[in-house]
C-alpha cells in the first residue's frame, strides 16, 4: 500500500469547540477516498489544515512518506495538493483559461507581458489529456455550473497536483453532471490522482469511491468499503442512530387552490427572459414538486413568487388576490414561508446572533416589539424555545449565526418559517449542503406542514428529493412548464426526459399548463 497523504493524531481547536480530536487519516495513492459526517463533524476543519488553510494545534501530515507543515495554501499547492471548494473560487469575467492560470501566470518571452495565446494552448492540452472538452476562450460566467466545476479542477491540476480534495461536488450538480463527474474521478484516479471526496450524499459515496471514512464529533469513527456498507449503516454512524432514509408520508389529501401562477414572465439581472409563460397552481394539503435542470428559471421564478424579483408579465395568485407587483413583507405578512435556495445570501443574517435570526420576519411585531422598541426578553425566550424544539445545535442563543454549521443555520430558517403562521410554503433546494440527519429533519417538517393544510412549493434539483415528497411533479424547461403529472406516474426515466425537453405527444393540456 502507497500513501499520498496521512494526516497523524490532527488536533484543532476553536473557542468552545475541538473541531479535530486526534484524527488520523490516510489515502492512497490512486484511490477514491470519501469522507463522510454530519455538519459540523470536523470533516472541512481536516480539509483546511491538509490544504494549508489552517495549521493544526497538535499532529503531523505526511506527504508521500515525507513530514510536511503548511503555513499557507501555498505550500500546499507545492506539495501537489490541490482543493476544490464547495463554492467556486472563479471570477466570472474572466475566461477559462485566465482563471485557470491566475497566480501562475504564463508570461511572454521578456516576461513583461501575459501570453493569452500560450496559456490557451496549455489549457486546452491539459483539457483534452483528462477529457474535460473546456474552451479556453469561454468566459466562466457563461459556463454552466457542472463545466465551471471542470474548470476548478483543471486549474488544481494545472498546478500540478497529483492529490485532490473535492468538497461537496455534486452539492450544485444535476443527476446528469455528477454522474459526468464521476467518470471524470475514475479516469483521474486510473492516472494515479488520488481523490478525497467530501459528501452527505450515500448513494454516491457507495457508486464512486473505493474507501470510506466517517467522522463524528471531531473524531474519526470508523473506515469501510462500498462492498462493506450500505447507505442505512453509513447513515447510523454518521449521527449515532437509526435515519429514515425514505420520506415516510401518507396520501395526500388537497384542498382548495392556495397559489396560481399565470403566465408568468420574469428577466434575470441581464433583462434577458428566464421564466418565459409559465403556469401552474399549488393546492392547500399538497406538495408540488418543480423538477428541472438548474438554470432553467428555477432561481428567477421562485425569486419573483417571494418579492425578490420583479415580474415581467403575467400574474401571481394567493388565496385570489394577484400578488405578482407587492414587496416581499407584503408577501410574507400574507402567509408565504420561503427557504430559500441560498440561505448565506436570503436567508440569514450570518453576523447577527442566532436569537435576531429567529425574528427576521417578525422583529417589529407583538410580543418581540414595542412600538420601536425591541423587547429583548422575548426575543431570548423565542429563541430559547424554537432552539429546543428544532433542535438546533448552538452554544447560546447569542452565537453569531455564521458560526453554525449548514445543517443548523437550515434548521434555523425552518424554525423561523414555520414559527408563524402560514398558508403557503415554498421551499427551493432546502436541504442542499446538507447532512443526512438534517435532511430528515427537514422532509418530516416540510411533510408536517402539507398535513396540517399548508400548500407546499418544493423547488429541488435532486430527483430523488422531488419523487419521494411531491404529490405531483411539474418539470421546468427553458423558463417554461413542460409537463405536470402525478407523483405515481413519475419514473426517473421520465423525468429526465422531460429535464432535457423531451415531451411525450399524448400529455395533455392540463399536463402543460398545470390548470
Amino acid at each position: 500500500m502507497t500513501l499520498a497523504l496521512e494526516a497523524r493524531g490532527i488536533t484543532k481547536k476553536f473557542p468552545g469547540v475541538l473541531a479535530n480530536d486526534h484524527v488520523d487519516f490516510a489515502l492512497e495513492k490512486g484511490e477514491i477516498h470519501a469522507m463522510l459526517g454530519q455538519n459540523g463533524a470536523g470533516k472541512t476543519t481536516l480539509m483546511n489544515i491538509l490544504y494549508g488553510l489552517y495549521q493544526p494545534d497538535e499532529g503531523h501530515i505526511l506527504v508521500h512518506g515525507e513530514e510536511v507543515r503548511f503555513h499557507s495554501p501555498l505550500d500546499a499547492i507545492m506539495n501537489g495538493i490541490g482543493m476544490v471548494h464547495q463554492h467556486f473560487m472563479l471570477i466570472p469575467v474572466f475566461t477559462v483559461a485566465e482563471n485557470i492560470m491566475l497566480g501562475k501566470e504564463v508570461k511572454s518571452a521578456r516576461g513583461m507581458l501575459l501570453d493569452r495565446q500560450r496559456a490557451e494552448e496549455e489549457v486546452r492540452a491539459l483539457s483534452q489529456q483528462y477529457g474535460f472538452s473546456l474552451d479556453p476562450t469561454a468566459l466562466v460566467k457563461d459556463l454552466p455550473v457542472g463545466t465551471q466545476q471542470r474548470v476548478e479542477i483543471v486549474k488544481a491540476l494545472y498546478r500540478q497536483a497529483d492529490i485532490l480534495i473535492l468538497d461537496e461536488p455534486t452539492a450544485v450538480l444535476t443527476p446528469q453532471e455528477a454522474e459526468e463527474l464521476f467518470v471524470i474521478m475514475r479516469s483521474l484516479a486510473a492516472q494515479g490522482k488520488s481523490i478525497i471526496f467530501i459528501t452527505h450524499k450515500l448513494k454516491e459515496v457507495l457508486a464512486v469511491a473505493d474507501r470510506i471514512s466517517v467522522m463524528r464529533s471531531g473524531q474519526m469513527v470508523g473506515t469501510t468499503t462500498p462492498k462493506e456498507a450500505t447507505e442505512a449503516g453509513l447513515a447510523e454512524m454518521m449521527v449515532r442512530r437509526k435515519v429514515i432514509l425514505k420520506v415516510d408520508k401518507k396520501p395526500a389529501t388537497p384542498g382548495e387552490e392556495i397559489m396560481r401562477a399565470e403566465d408568468l414572465q420574469v428577466l434575470d439581472d441581464r433583462r434577458h427572459p428566464v421564466v418565459n409563460g409559465a403556469s401552474f397552481f399549488v393546492r392547500a394539503g399538497e406538495i408540488l414538486g418543480i423538477a428541472g435542470v438548474q438554470g432553467n428559471g428555477q432561481t428567477e421564478l421562485v425569486e419573483a413568487l417571494t418579492g425578490l424579483r420583479p415580474i415581467a408579465g403575467g400574474h401571481i395568485l394567493l388565496l385570489g388576490h394577484d400578488v405578482g407587483r407587492v414587496r416581499p413583507r407584503q408577501i410574507t405578512e400574507a402567509g408565504v414561508a420561503h427557504i430559500p435556495e441560498d440561505r448565506h445570501k436570503h436567508g440569514l443574517v450570518l453576523s447577527y446572533p442566532v436569537a435576531d435570526n429567529l425574528v427576521l420576519c417578525t422583529y417589529y411585531l407583538p410580543p418581540f416589539a414595542r412600538g420601536p422598541v425591541m423587547e429583548e426578553a422575548a426575543i431570548r425566550e423565542n429563541a430559547e424555545a424554537l432552539i429546543k424544539k428544532f433542535d438546533i445545535q448552538t452554544p447560546s442563543p447569542f452565537t453569531p449565526t455564521g458560526s453554525l454549521s449548514g445543517g443548523n443555520q437550515q434548521k434555523l430558517i425552518v424554525a423561523r418559517e414555520f414559527s408563524r403562521p402560514v398558508k403557503v410554503l415554498i421551499a427551493s433546494q432546502p436541504t442542499r449542503g446538507i447532512d443526512v440527519g438534517s435532511i430528515e429533519f427537514v422532509h418530516q417538517q416540510i411533510v408536517q406542514r402539507r398535513d396540517e393544510g399548508c400548500g407546499v412549493l418544493l423547488v429541488s434539483s435532486e430527483l430523488d428529493e422531488i419523487m419521494s415528497l411531491s404529490d405531483r411533479i411539474a418539470v421546468m424547461y427553458k423558463g417554461r412548464i413542460l409537463e405536470t403529472l402525478p407523483a405515481a406516474e413519475a419514473t426517473r426515466e421520465r423525468l429526465g426526459l422531460l429535464m432535457a425537453g423531451v415531451k411525450e405527444e399524448t400529455a395533455t393540456k392540463e399536463e402543460v399548463h398545470g390548470a
